[in-house]
């Protein structure tokens, strides 16, 4: 199945870099009494491996989701606070996937790798695969940053790198990535999580971030590759489109990456980690109710473009501060 490993209750073997599947009988068990009883299993599974696809479950909606990834996670879910892109929250910490067009592929990324704050668990619910493509492919933070070349990694590291957002009506307004149209409750956040920002005329904001390039687990302590430099620098939007998008803003890309003290990415090395993430990716095609669960430290995930109807809904749980992070008011 597409990569996937399928194990039973009793298989707890680890295999690193391949997610495993898990089906389950669903005519046999309510999902919320399945959630609730295998939740030490599936711990188990994801702490070990990183990434478990469960099949076979059968859903009724968007607060049944809600229910069983709190089940799962040990967690209520969070809400999607700082975010950057569009999406609907339907209930209780449950969101509608990224909503970019169809025709659009979403880059490899940690869940708010590009924050002081992340969350540790993230679950994907297929509600409607789509007709063609549209997959979710993951792939292994620790292999990636195994990959990287050791001067790329080691320079990445070092400097981190700082996040430049201008809010506006090309990328996400202001209101909706802090999900409030108060000012002063952005600042707040600001302050907070150590954003640097800068209210500009007609209601504009730009702000400017400084994150970490890798990160250590907090329970198996390994290494991973941990920031979205690749999928903010302006070299991520397609070159037809980065020159008027960078002038109608006087000479100022909506988002873009750079080094932690404002040096230019080098390219080439966008260009290395983009390839390794394109390598080592895994993929599979969604099913009605398959659910995707993912250590958001140990796997990235992404989108391919797709053709029909598609309806992925999904939900965080385990807020996280990485280490160096700025604590919280």
């Amino acid at each position: 199945m597409d990569h996937l490993k399928t194990v039973t209750r009793g298989d707890l073997v680890k295999v690193q870099g391949t997610p495993l599947i898990l089906n389950v009988d669903a005519a046999r068990i309510p999902v919320q009494t399945w959630a609730e009883r295998n939740q030490t299993d599936v711990e188990r599974l994801l702490r070990s491996n990183g990434a478990l696809l469960v099949r076979g479950l059968k859903f009724l909606g968007s607060a049944q989701l809600a229910s069983v990834l709190s089940a799962l996670f040990g967690e209520h879910l969070l809400p999607y606070t700082y975010r950057s892109t569009p999406r609907k929250h339907l209930r209780d910490g449950v969101y509608t996937a990224t909503e970019y067009h169809p025709s659009e592929a979403i880059p490899q990324h940690n869940e708010n790798s590009y924050a002081n704050e992340w969350p540790r668990w993230i679950g994907f619910l297929c509600v409607t695969p789509p007709a063609a493509g549209g997959r979710t492919p993951i792939a292994d933070s620790r292999v990636v940053y195994e990959r990287i070349p050791e001067k790329i990694r080691n320079r990445f590291a070092s400097k981190k790198i700082l996040y430049a957002r201008t809010y506006g009506s090309i990328d996400l307004p202001w209101t909706e990535v802090f999900q409030t149209d108060r000012k002063e409750e952005v600042e707040v956040f600001c302050n907070s999580n150590g954003i640097s920002f800068r209210w500009l005329g007609g209601g504009g904001l730009q702000t400017r971030h400084v994150g970490c390039a890798t990160a250590t687990h907090p329970t198996s302590k390994e290494r991973v590759w941990f920031n979205q430099a690749h999928l903010f620098h302006v070299t991520n939007l397609k070159a037809e489109h980065r020159a008027g998008l960078i002038d109608s803003l006087g000479g100022d890309a909506p988002r873009n990456a750079y080094y932690g003290d404002g040096s230019p990415l080098d390219e080439d090395d966008l260009d290395c980690v983009r390839r390794l993430y394109d390598e080592t990716s895994l993929s599979f095609s969604w099913e009605k109710d398959d659910l995707l669960l993912l250590d958001n430290m140990l796997f990235s995930h992404g989108r391919e473009p797709y053709e029909g109807a598609r309806k992925i809904l999904c939900g965080m749980a385990g807020a996280y501060r990485g280490e160096g992070a700025t604590p919280g008011a």
